[in-house]
């Protein structure tokens, strides 16, 4: 029986993929709409976040901005050309979007500078205590684990809800008016992009996890993808979390420790 997986229909409809795939993507949901949901993208666009939360957002993620070519890399050395359809497929769309990625760190230091948080401390700031983990679970699951368990983690997952999240914030007039005309647009050009580019991007991580794995995957398999999806996105709300309430993710990691 051919158990391989090829799409026919529409890319961003769940219902071109497997069964398994859209049980996976259901079941993960509610960990996304922690994420896409968080109060932090209300403050943000309101005013209200602070000089403090700003700071803790923009060097917090900082690392994950300026690695994540790194962690596409990672996934790209897993690949061999004409091994699989899911490995050619992998491979083209790795090393077309690894450029791709190449500005967004300038883009995302031009973001901070314009909501007042300096360059250099964006550069060279210990990013607060809590909000490594979503850095360190990118690193580890693209270095460690499958390619599709790499690709489902950082680009289905992460890039997904970010370019939910990005988008609200991106159309809010009222956010984009709190900067100054003169330099609004190259502030808000991460935001653009993500707002834009993400709207596509995951469903063509997505599609390139089917392949790899096909149509009748391992229920086992199929869970530690599941798995790695909520786990990027537990990562992506600790670290909300952190930028809002502090104290109490301070705490909650201490009690965790112990």
């Amino acid at each position: 029986m051919n158990t391989s997986f090829e799409r026919t229909g529409p890319l961003t409809e769940l219902t071109s993929y497997p069964q398994w795939a859209q049980d996976m993507v259901a079941d993960c949901e509610s960990t996304k709409q922690s994420v896409v949901e968080h109060r932090l993208w209300e403050k943000m666009i309101d005013g209200t976040l602070g000089k403090v939360g700003t700071a803790n957002f923009m060097v917090g993620i900082w690392p994950v901005i300026e690695r994540f070519p790194a962690y596409m890399a990672q996934s790209l050395l897993k690949t061999r050309f004409g091994r699989s359809a899911g490995d050619n497929l992998a491979r083209r769309w790795l090393v077309r979007n690894i450029r791709v990625e190449q500005n967004h760190a300038e883009y995302w230091l031009n973001w901070a500078e314009g909501a007042g948080i300096p360059r250099d401390e964006v550069l060279h700031g210990v990013p607060p205590r809590g909000t490594e983990t979503l850095a360190n679970w990118c690193e580890d699951v693209s270095r460690r684990d499958t390619l599709a368990a790499g690709i489902a983690a950082t680009n289905y997952a992460v890039e997904g809800a970010t370019g939910e999240w990005s988008q609200l914030i991106f159309e809010s007039k009222s956010y984009a008016e709190s900067f100054p005309a003169k330099i609004r647009a190259g502030s808000l050009r991460w935001l653009q992009l993500h707002a834009a580019y993400d709207d596509t991007h995951p469903w063509e991580a997505l599609e390139i996890v089917c392949t790899l794995m096909g149509t009748e995957p391992a229920a086992d398999e199929v869970s530690h993808i599941g798995e790695c999806i909520k786990r990027s996105y537990t990562s992506m709300r600790i670290l909300a979390d952190r930028c809002v309430e502090p104290h109490r993710v301070l705490e909650a990691l201490s009690e965790a420790a112990a």
